[in-house]
C-alpha cells in the first residue's frame, strides 16, 4: 500500500509541476508531507495525518512551517567511532519530544 500511495503522490509532484499549478500554503508541501510520511511512519498513521494537513490547506489556517513529525528509535548502545563511515545527510532530526522528532530535509547534502 505504501509504494502504491508514494508511487501516486510522485505522479501528482510531476504532473501539476509540468502544468504550472501548486501553491500550497504550507512548507513542505502537502504532497511532500504525506510523502514523507509514509517513507517514516505506518501506513495508517501517516494517512491520517496527511488528511489532516489536507483539510488544513485552506483559507481558514495561516499555513507556515510545518514539519513532519516521526517516531525514530534510538539504538541503546551508540556506535563506536572506529565503525562510522560517510554518508550524506538527507534529513535531520529535530526533537519535539521523547521519542518523537520533527523530520526536516536538508537542502544541501554533504558528500
Amino acid at each position: 500500500m505504501k509504494s502504491l500511495a508514494l508511487f501516486i503522490i510522485k505522479l501528482y509532484q510531476k504532473f501539476f509541476t509540468l502544468i504550472g499549478y501548486g501553491s500550497c500554503r504550507y512548507y513542505p508541501t502537502c504532497s511532500q508531507y504525506a510523502k514523507e510520511q509514509l517513507l517514516h511512519n505506518s501506513f495508517l498513521k501517516a494517512i491520517f495525518y496527511s488528511f489532516i494537513r489536507i483539510l488544513k490547506c485552506n483559507q481558514l489556517f495561516a499555513g507556515g512551517i510545518d514539519y513532519p513529525v516521526v517516531n525514530k528509535f534510538i539504538a541503546s548502545p551508540p556506535l563506536s567511532p572506529h565503525k562510522l563511515q560517510c554518508i550524506p545527510i538527507c534529513f535531520w532530526f529535530v526533537p519535539e519530544g521523547k521519542k518523537s522528532f520533527y523530520l526536516v530535509k536538508a537542502f544541501k547534502t554533504s558528500k
